[in-house]
């Protein structure tokens, strides 16, 4: 009887650090795609518009790549050590996601693949190629396929085994593998998830509009945010985890067990007074390998700045005053909103002077607000 080559690949995921590592058959009807569409269709994916230019080759695994037969999706563990929401309370330091308080996830995740991908390709003399969630691949529906979990209420893979807290990364082979059974949703009545979103960006359960979402909002959107999310986000600086954080599926979550994953000390509760002021060197050296690098110092302090003003702490305003002058309009903007929840009499005063000679619509509607 000739040996079952998912044995081997297991073997060498774990010997890697994938806590998990799963089996699918990609050739199959794909009904994720419907769900895409709609999401598409109702604007909900709001600037990524990367998302509707890559809506064909997104609806199939196989718009990736015509011959893949079967997908080899892994799991990698990064669950923090504590709960974080109580940082939430914090108000005078910044909140960084889970996932991001350690190295780049892509790097390290896509390197391990790589390596168990020549692996596969060598043992099973079938081509492959690899996937870290930046290719128009839906790997979350892929993985529930596969029976690493379900996609919960709140839209994310939840697994019995990993919590909420994991990494996917996916290998596309033209190796014919045995399936696993398709995961099961096992939310039931629950609606822990649903009731943490600060911004009540689910619409329905299992439904998420990305434009009322604070990961979306710090990370993806560059511009100035709509009122009512500048409170809501609290100190939130990149990312949020509430949603994550509330699942009860987290009694069976494990602390990351690879050590660049592992959240560094200074990006736990880092001081909103230090990181106001940042310059773009220091801001790219203080996030040297970390995905909070990608957003760019403007960005990132456009948060910072909704975090101060949501901190009820008087020692920042000298820093925000000086962030009323920064060169990018959105920093400008931000800081004016940031000041007049600070201080609104320094606010009144500075207006006087700043707003006949500012030259950017958006800025002045500051001012005016």
């Amino acid at each position: 009887m000739a040996a079952d080559p998912r044995d081997f690949i297991r073997k060498r995921a774990a010997e890697l650090g994938f806590g998990v590592c799963r089996f699918a058959d990609v050739r199959e009807a794909w009904p994720a795609s419907e769900r895409l569409e709609q999401f598409v269709a109702a604007q909900r994916h709001g600037d990524m518009e990367w998302m509707q230019t890559t809506l064909e080759r997104r609806r199939h695994p196989n718009g990736m790549w015509d011959e893949a037969v079967s997908a080899i999706v892994l799991g990698m563990n990064y669950g923090p050590d504590h709960d974080p929401r109580p940082e939430l309370e914090q108000a005078s330091d910044g909140y960084i996601s889970v996932y991001a308080r350690g190295d780049d996830y892509h790097e390290i995740i896509k390197g391990r693949l790589k390596i168990l991908a020549g692996q596969i390709a060598a043992r099973l003399g079938q081509d492959v190629k690899v996937f870290v969630d930046t290719a128009p691949l839906m790997e979350k529906p892929l993985a529930e396929r596969a029976g690493m979990g379900w996609q919960g209420k709140h839209t994310n893979l939840v697994s019995r085994d990993l919590g909420s807290w994991f990494f996917i990364g996916t290998i596309l082979t033209t190796a014919e593998l045995k399936p696993d059974v398709q995961g099961k949703e096992s939310c039931g009545s629950c609606r822990s998830c649903l009731d943490a979103c600060p911004t009540k960006a689910f619409p329905a359960p299992f439904q998420i509009d990305a434009r009322r979402c604070l990961s979306y909002l710090t990370i993806e959107y560059g511009g100035l945010w709509p009122q009512e999310f500048r409170t809501a986000t609290g100190n939130r600086i990149y990312g949020c985890d509430d949603c994550l954080a509330a699942c009860p599926w987290n009694k069976f979550a494990q602390a990351a067990s690879e050590t660049r994953l592992q959240a560094r000390e200074h990006f736990i509760t880092p001081k909103l007074a230090d990181l106001l002021a940042l310059d773009d060197a220091a801001f790219r050296a203080l996030f040297t390998k970390s995905p909070v690098k990608r957003i760019g110092r403007n960005r990132f302090i456009r948060n910072v700045l909704h975090a101060a003003g949501n901190s009820g702490d008087d020692a920042l305003v000298p820093l925000v005053e000086q962030l009323v002058d920064d060169e990018d309009v959105v920093v400008r903007g931000t800081a004016i909103w940031a000041l007049k929840a600070l201080a609104p009499a320094r606010f009144a005063a500075l207006k006087k002077e700043k707003l006949p000679t500012e030259p950017e619509a958006a800025v002045r509607s500051e001012w005016q607000a």
